[in-house]
């Protein structure tokens, strides 16, 4: 009896042992935990945390103290629940609730949508529901955004429930729903490109239907006032703010011919971009792939090709195809300046981004295959089922991709253990350390003077309360930009490769190395063969930089005419920090 009962809930088993294996591991280490530092620690969590220790979270007029003083709007809304982890818990802690808020939002949206999908037959498809729902709630996603990517379902949801329900005293509470939506959401990452489906479903409907789809239309408007007044200060930026050049418009999103904008596709297609890494290229693609070319052909021969053109496995695989064209032909010129001519605004705007909407698509196809697997009634079909379903959650869980911050917590801790030594790479506490710069701040009684950072991300300053005239943001002005490559052009002069990167892009401002190599590499030990600092001394303190915070002491210090005035460390920290007075006179 009891080993029935198991075998009746192996799923719940094994999805409930996964989740508590994850949970367990963060809870242990806690802030000892390896979270990917690249566009994660050295970006958002550091400007959350800047804007707490600074209580800039609600404040309106006001500057960051980034990049020597650039507006608190650029910097996210305080009315997603994302961001509000980070106004109410500590760092460590807002970044883990977020964490498992992409998992619990996940599990329940792709179980209520499948519900909603399924009705009657849910129960018969549950096993492998809830398997998958579980294993696309913890794909290794972008982390900032991970809700915005696991909460898709949900907006299908309710405008599957909108466009079906039968009363406006039903709609009622689903507008609602698609209101407070954006909460969840993220306008530059999904809302935008949302609407613009919503828009394609409104003309399919239309003409599928014959008559025009109301609730779809006014859920439309429902959905972008949601956007725009949970996320007032993004709109405000972008639509009001148009005084200001930023370096949006000088920005290199790429220039391919139309082969390699394919070829770019095609990649995209079988292994997702950076940020929307969802693990699908195991076992997902090639189990769709197949099931395609073997549906397929059963249509073909039941005399049924019709329904070639209307099976929902076929149809899901159109609109992955669309994405991912829309992801290659984005770096082709003329497709893109087509956008930014028709809309101006959204110059520089990425609309490649229409591929992280696969991350969901293609955990559908997976269950769509898996329930008509289900659906043959035949065991041995049933339990290879089980068995796909299940090799793709532990894909999920135990492969490395680059937001895998499970796995790098796991295999970090595991290289301590068995090789009784640290790795190359630092942990949460480590990459910030507070303690550190807690001491060195009070033994210069630190009182907002502007610095920079050498040797380390400006994230590290930006999270402990240090104001910054370098970071790392993608939204400034093309001004700054270039006071910017004025005061580290001596360093460009050596670094082609460097300088190539600043002005293609510009999002990372830091001072940079005169002889091409990574200065801000988050290395437990950075060793850098040229010590000297390659700057416009002069220029720099133009900014009012007072001080530098470097991880090597410099070769060039007396040169330049800056003054070591102190060297610090910390048990608790793998930094050594030399401290530097740039000379500049801050004002009383």
């Amino acid at each position: 009896m009891k080993n029935s009962h198991i075998t009746k809930k192996w799923y719940l088993y094994l999805t409930g042992a996964l989740l508590a294996i994850q949970a367990a591991v963060f809870l242990i280490f806690r802030g000892e935990s390896y979270p990917q530092i690249h566009d994660n620690l050295d970006l958002f969590m550091a400007h959350y945390e800047m804007l707490k220790k600074w209580n800039l979270w609600f404040s309106h007029g006001a500057d960051a103290p980034i990049l020597h003083g650039v507006s608190r709007d650029l910097f996210g809304s305080e009315f997603t629940f994302y961001n509000f982890l980070y106004i109410i818990l500590p760092g460590f802690w807002a970044y883990l609730a977020g964490y498992f808020a992409k998992i619990a939002v996940g599990i329940v949206s792709f179980i209520l949508l499948s519900k909603d999908i399924y009705k009657e037959k849910y129960n018969l498809y549950k096993p492998i529901i809830v398997v998958i729902a579980v294993a696309f709630a913890l794909i290794p996603v972008f982390p900032t955004y991970g809700i915005a990517f696991t909460s898709v379902p949900l907006i299908v949801l309710l405008l599957r429930k909108l466009y079906y329900a039968g009363s406006v005293k039903e709609r009622i509470p689903l507008y609602i729903g698609v209101f407070l939506y954006p909460i969840l959401s993220y306008f530059s990452y999904h809302g935008f490109f949302i609407l613009g489906y919503m828009v394609i479903a409104v003309i399919i409907l239309w003409i599928k239907d014959k008559h025009f789809p109301l609730s779809t239309f006014v859920s439309i408007i429902v959905l972008s006032l949601g956007y725009i007044i949970f996320e007032y200060r993004l709109f405000w930026a972008m639509l009001f703010n148009n005084n200001t050049v930023t370096i949006r418009t000088t920005m290199d999103h790429g220039s391919l011919s139309f082969g390699q904008a394919m070829a770019t596709a095609l990649s995209e297609f079988v292994n997702a971009s950076f940020h929307s890494e969802d693990s699908h290229t195991y076992v997902i693609l090639g189990v769709v792939l197949i099931a395609i070319v073997i549906i397929n052909i059963g249509h073909v021969k039941s005399g049924e090709s019709r329904r070639i053109l209307t099976d929902p496995i076929n149809l899901v695989m159109l609109f992955i195809i669309f994405n991912v064209l829309i992801f290659g032909l984005y770096q082709f010129e003329p497709f893109r300046h087509l956008f930014e001519m028709l809309l101006p605004p959204l110059t520089g705007f990425e609309f490649a981004r229409t591929a992280y909407f696969n991350t969901f698509l293609w955990y559908a196809e997976l269950l769509l295959v898996c329930t008509r697997m289900y659906d043959s009634k035949k065991d041995k079909i049933r339990l290879l089922a089980n068995v796909i379903v299940t090799v793709a959650i532990l894909v999920v869980m135990f492969v490395p991709q680059v937001y895998n911050d499970f796995y790098y917590t796991c295999y970090n801790q595991a290289y301590k253990i068995i090789k009784h030594k640290e790795t190359s790479t630092v942990n949460y506490n480590e990459f910030y350390s507070e303690a550190l710069f807690d001491k060195i701040k009070a033994d210069i009684n630190y009182s907002g003077e502007w610095s920079a950072a050498y040797g380390m991300h400006p994230a590290v300053l930006n999270y402990n309360g240090i104001a910054s005239v370098d970071g790392y943001l993608g939204f400034y002005s093309q001004d700054y930009k270039e006071k910017w490559a004025k005061i580290v052009a001596p360093a460009f002069d050596g670094s082609p490769s460097l300088k190539s990167y600043f002005d293609g892009w510009g999002a990372r401002v830091s001072l940079y190395s005169g002889s091409d190599e990574n200065t801000y590499a988050p290395l437990r030990n950075l060793e850098l063969n040229d010590t000297r600092l390659m700057v416009d001394i002069d220029e720099l303190k133009s900014i009012e930089c007072k001080y530098i915070f470097s991880r090597i002491e410099f070769s060039n210090a007396s040169d330049l005419g800056i003054t070591l005035i102190g060297t610090y460390s910390d048990d608790s920290s793998p930094y050594t920090i030399y401290l530097y007075d740039t000379g500049f006179d801050t004002p009383n």
